[in-house]
């Protein structure tokens, strides 16, 4: 039998490792990010806010994160993603605490711009599991990652028992323990691979030019935004509505935000278990076409989720007929949990093909995607307040998501008929 050294056996267990607590990373930061929409009650009275200032405050974190998830990346590729999720990690921490002593509504958003730096947590973190998984097994690797997006469920479950308990100011210092712990468990068990090594599949175009072009000069092309574009629509939409729900369910079916943000659970944990299928799925299969059907399968959701209560009179014969429509509350959760399943699909599989397509520029372009994602989502809550404001419909959210998606598979069919990438048509 072969002699396997100490070396190799420490060496052979790291990918376990990093693949057990860079989910744990990813959803810590993400149960950051929702201490504002399940706290929201307290917030809003104590601060005395209507939903325009709420739901700045709901995009702030997301607004920092997508400006720092592109840098974060390309220090990532460069001095190694463990450092940087450590570092990443480390950098919440003082804001979480910010977060449970702030008093004034400019705290609170600076706190949440603090919190937001988390993203380059997330950035670094698939830079990081992507260089370290099997090629065989990489789509598996980086959905069980993304599944880290359940942490936004890890809020709607604990935050309001602590804040019953103990009151809304302990809540954000649940986290410190638990983000302290995931860092100095990298710091200890795991490591950094090579940082010049590539990660996944070569690029094909680099290899044809015998080099690798700047991050600009990359970015002057279509190639990497053709796939981020499409992922930062499904990342995006997930974030605003984990922070949007909560508010949504508690306003459009009377209850409490404690038991609205209970019933909101399913939805991140449907999401997570469709990341780590569509990973998986990529693993065996092309996603190019799948992703038509996801995203017309999502439209659909979309479409019925847009519909708002109504009463309609139709004058029939000898007397007039009403019709009233009100989605139940079931109905709305069955739809909701069923979508928030396909778009995790959406964007396990659209990962993969990132990783297959642009294995030697997978920072730039993950990169890319999230930073366009963080945008769309920062957008989405202040949409969906404008919407309720302007139009009245408090559904409004959804139609805008719809309208948004429609644009998306707009430029997706520009792009297979123009036949941009080639392969990646």
């Amino acid at each position: 039998m072969p002699h396997v050294s100490e070396r190799d056996a420490v060496v052979g267990y790291r990918p376990l490792v990093v693949v057990l607590l860079s989910p744990l990373a990813f959803a810590l930061v993400f149960a950051s990010w929702t201490i504002f929409a399940v706290l929201g009650l307290e917030l809003r009275a104590m601060l005395r806010l209507g939903e325009l200032g709420f739901a700045l405050m709901l995009a702030t974190p997301m607004l920092t994160g997508a400006m720092a998830a592109l840098p974060m990346a390309a220090l990532a590729r460069r001095h190694g993603g463990r450092r940087v999720m450590i570092a990443c990690l480390l950098l919440i921490c003082p804001f979480l605490w910010a977060v449970a002593h702030s008093s004034t509504y400019l705290h609170f958003l600076l706190a949440g711009a603090g919190l937001g730096l988390g993203a380059g947590s997330l950035a670094a973190g698939l830079v990081y599991v992507a260089a370290l998984s099997p090629r065989r097994h990489a789509g598996l690797a980086l959905g069980l990652y993304g599944a880290g997006m359940v942490g936004a469920g890890l809020s709607y479950l604990l935050l309001p028992l602590i804040s019953q308990a103990y009151g809304w100011r302990s809540a954000p210092l649940l986290y410190l323990l638990p983000v302290l712990a995931v860092a100095t468990l990298l710091w200890l068990f795991a490591d950094d691979p090579d940082p010049s090594a590539d990660s996944g599949e070569i690029d094909d175009d680099a290899m044809t030019r015998g080099e690798r072009p700047g991050w600009l000069e990359a970015l002057r092309h279509w190639r990497p935004w053709r796939l981020a574009v499409v992922y930062s629509f499904f990342y995006g939409a997930f974030v605003a509505l984990s922070l949007w729900l909560p508010g949504y369910l508690g306003a459009q079916y009377g209850l409490e935000l404690r038991s609205a943000a209970l019933l909101a659970l399913p939805f991140p944990l449907a999401v997570g278990l469709g990341q780590v299928a569509g990973g998986a799925w990529g693993d065996a299969h092309d996603f190019r076409d799948l992703r038509w059907w996801v995203s017309a399968f999502v439209l659909v959701c979309l479409f019925l989720l847009s519909y708002p209560p109504f009463t309609m009179q139709i004058e029939g014969v000898g007397r007039v007929l009403t019709l009233h429509y009100a989605a139940p509350l079931w109905g709305f959760l069955t739809l909701l949990v069923t979508m928030g399943l396909i778009m995790g699909v959406g964007q396990g599989s659209l990962m993969r093909m990132i990783h297959r397509d642009h294995g030697s520029q997978l920072a730039l372009v993950g990169g890319l995607a999230l930073t366009l994602g963080g945008l769309f989502g920062a957008l989405l809550p202040l949409m969906f307040a404008l919407g309720n404001h302007w139009v009245g419909i408090r559904t409004a959210g959804f139609m805008f998501l719809y309208a948004s998606l429609v644009v998306c598979m707009l430029m997706m069919l520009w792009d297979h008929v123009n036949g941009a990438g080639g392969k990646g048509a």
